[in-house]
């Protein structure tokens, strides 16, 4: 397996001088599985452009189908907004099975993406696409994608219904958490606040406690994973707690207690410079993930697993 990084940023594209080494793109990942000449891609955000162009350079101009599966983690903009751009979307041979999980019971998939094209955004309709374009709503569970290729899929800690995917293969497991931050116990531990009730503040404690095992569990063992880590842990704390996200700190000490192998570290913030990321390299990269290897995402990086 193949995993290459198209776009690494969260919340909107930020080009420009000071992100050429790690990317201004927002979050898009190739997964190509070689033997079984399978493509994967996650997310579709900005970097999803780049990607449907070398897609085409491939083709060649030939009659040959461009096929993918595309798994989108969930809609919030950044990961979605590249479609548009995507060119083999637009190409009659072209066909995508768009998998994600479901965000309003009353609006499917389907209807929540074409909201993109439309006349007030766009000048094509989604009516006009002319490929083979399906969609399957997922949920939290295990899939049997064909040729070998099983999927778990877990529910995150994030402000719309977001999924976590572990894609498995012979044995080798590539697993994508993010956006994500720890569960944590919404219900007041203050003993003089009137809202204070001893026994549900207990029942919210044993909530947490199994939520944020169920993700450890995820995560467990995974040759590559790849966790968002948008915030380091002193921003965190100050004033991020709740927006769905989780600090670089949160990310290490997860992956080393999993037996993570590799982790990329995502989803960085689109305050964070080159240089700030080198800085953050050399704090969190060498010996602190214990037996994992820890580094940060990069736009045309590859990572080869098996």
């Amino acid at each position: 397996m193949r995993l290459k990084f198209w776009g690494v940023r969260g919340s909107i594209p930020c080009p420009g001088p000071a992100t050429v080494k790690y990317g201004g793109n927002t979050a898009c990942l190739e997964l190509n599985i070689d033997e079984i000449h399978r493509r994967i891609i996650i997310d579709a955000g900005s970097g999803i452009r780049q990607l449907g162009n070398q897609m085409m350079a491939e083709k060649n101009g030939g009659a040959d189908s461009i096929q993918a599966e595309i798994f989108l983690t969930h809609t919030h903009w950044d990961h979605i907004m590249g479609f548009p751009f995507f060119t083999p979307i637009y190409q009659p041979n072209s066909k995508f099975t768009i998998y994600g999980p479901v965000t309003y019971e009353e609006e499917p998939l389907k209807e929540v993406l074409s909201g993109q094209w439309t006349y007030r955004y766009f000048p094509v309709r989604h009516e006009d696409l002319s490929s083979n374009v399906s969609y399957a709503h997922l949920k939290e569970g295990e899939y049997d994608l064909g040729q070998g290729v099983g999927l778990h899929t877990k529910y995150l800690n994030h402000p719309l219904l977001c999924l976590g995917y572990r894609f498995e293969f012979k044995g080798k497991v590539i697993c994508t958490a993010y956006d994500t931050e720890p569960f944590i116990n919404l219900f007041t531990a203050d003993p003089s606040d009137p809202a204070y009730d001893a026994d549900i503040f207990a029942q919210g404690e044993q909530v947490v406690a199994e939520e944020n095992e169920r993700l450890e569990k995820f995560i467990h063992g995974a040759d590559l994973l790849v966790y968002d880590t948008q915030y380091t842990a002193q921003e965190y704390r100050k004033n991020r707690v709740g927006w769905g996200h989780s600090s670089i700190e949160q990310g290490i000490e997860m992956a080393r207690r999993g037996n993570v192998k590799r982790l990329a570290l995502f989803h960085h913030d689109i305050q964070r410079s080159d240089a700030q990321l080198d800085d953050l390299t050399q704090q969190h990269c060498g010996n602190g993930g214990g037996a994992t290897e820890v580094f940060f995402a990069r736009e045309g990086m590859e990572i080869h697993i098996g």
